[in-house]
């Protein structure tokens, strides 16, 4: 049996329990700007954070990104939200957002006297990063980038890819032009550390409308009026009119080529080393379509013209523009563009399938297009130019299996 003590013995009151007060926490003064100038105050950054995105405060630290908000204060999401109007976070985004947005990227990659260890690993950086795409590429990428965001500051919208996908709408051009909007814009917030997935959305729902499908592809041209008007030329436009001819290139392909890449010139053979350009020789130069052996009619007059070319300058200095404003003023040549020279051989080589002179594979290969199909088939890229016509229907050899149906 348990016996209670008295009440007496415990005080029924405690004395008052004093309250832990914690110290003020100083909060910086400073804050690392996330956010470009160009950006507006969105809806969506006005929302309470949810359990996965606490709230934090960035202290300053040394940073040579300017900042562009006062002293005060500003709550932001830790890590900021990628595809808002933030700054990229990484410093390879930061590279390429230079590179995009202001044309600011140092190729040579020399730095200042003085300069930090980090500050100099950076300028390497960016200076490896500036040769990530071809030049022609970044310029396009460059150009579009300052459209959206002139568009989207004059409407008081955030640089994302929703207000991206605004904009390539708001466009007007033809699908296949919004599409290449949306590519190279996907591309460029990809690159920076941005969500690009509405755009990906967006161009997966351009090509199922059938903006892949292209609508106005140059003209074909034959290789005896190409010919008869390269020779009224200077040797230059002339060398790399017969060469664009004859390895089934791009005009501004075969005009950049220099001495250089031509590995072997004889009055029988000319070999030619694609390593520099295109660009995808570059990034991947171990590719069967790299080389370019040049046969046949035509070897021996550019073996000539090779001859009076200058060393390690390019074949010549005229544009794929200049060119189709030359045709354009040309009576012989109405009606053709640069694009013409790639299309007509391609269509011109489309006989000799049907023969079974030719494989298509060689074809792909010849015109450095991706072998996607194996030594029987032709690429999507290679179909895209022969278009359709009665050639290519044969070359695709479906009649050796309906003869049996």
């Amino acid at each position: 049996m348990k016996f209670l003590p008295p009440s007496n013995v415990f005080p029924t009151h405690s004395p008052p329990v004093q309250k832990f007060v914690s110290p003020p926490i100083p909060m910086p003064t400073h804050q690392v700007d996330l956010h470009p100038p160009l950006a507006r105050t969105t809806e969506a950054s006005m929302l309470p954070p949810t359990p996965t995105r606490p709230m934090m405060w960035v202290r300053a630290c040394s940073s040579s990104r300017p900042s562009t908000t006062s002293s005060s204060l500003r709550p932001t999401c830790a890590p900021p939200l990628p595809g808002t109007e933030g700054m990229p976070t990484s410093e390879i985004g930061m590279a390429v957002y230079r590179l995009i947005s202001s044309g600011g990227t140092n190729r040579t990659g020399r730095t200042q006297e003085g300069a930090s260890t980090v500050e100099m690993a950076r300028t390497k950086m960016s200076a490896v990063v500036a040769d990530m795409w071809a030049r022609s590429t970044t310029q396009e990428r460059r150009s579009l980038w300052r459209r959206l965001q002139a568009w989207t500051t004059e409407r008081g919208l955030g640089m994302n890819a929703d207000s991206a996908c605004l904009f390539v709408a708001a466009t007007g051009v033809r699908p296949q032009g919004q599409l290449a909007y949306t590519k190279a814009l996907s591309a460029s917030f990809g690159a920076m550390g941005f969500e690009n997935h509405p755009l990906r959305v967006l161009a997966k729902a351009l090509r199922g409308g059938g903006a892949a499908i292209p609508e106005n592809q140059a003209t074909p041209i034959e290789r005896r009026k190409l010919v008869s008007w390269a020779r009224q030329q200077q040797a230059s436009v002339r060398l790399a009119v017969l060469v664009a001819w004859k390895t089934a290139s791009r005009w501004a392909e075969a005009a950049s080529l220099s001495s250089v890449q031509f590995l072997l010139v004889t009055q029988r053979e000319v070999v030619v080393d694609w390593f520099q350009t295109p660009k995808g020789r570059t990034q991947d130069p171990f590719k069967a379509s790299r080389f370019a052996v040049i046969q046949g009619p035509l070897t021996a007059e550019i073996a000539v013209l090779y001859a009076k070319c200058a060393p390690f300058a390019p074949l010549s200095t005229v544009t794929t523009s200049a060119l189709d404003a030359l045709w354009g003023q040309s009576a012989q040549m109405q009606g053709y563009t640069a694009h013409s020279i790639k299309r007509g051989a391609v269509k011109h080589l489309l006989p000799l399938l049907t023969s079974g002179k030719l494989s298509p594979h060689l074809i792909d290969r010849l015109t450095k297009h991706e072998e996607e199909g194996g030594p029987g088939t032709l690429s999507r890229t290679t179909l895209r130019y022969a278009g359709g016509d009665v050639d290519l229907a044969r070359a695709l050899e479906t009649g050796k299996v309906t003869k049996h149906l």
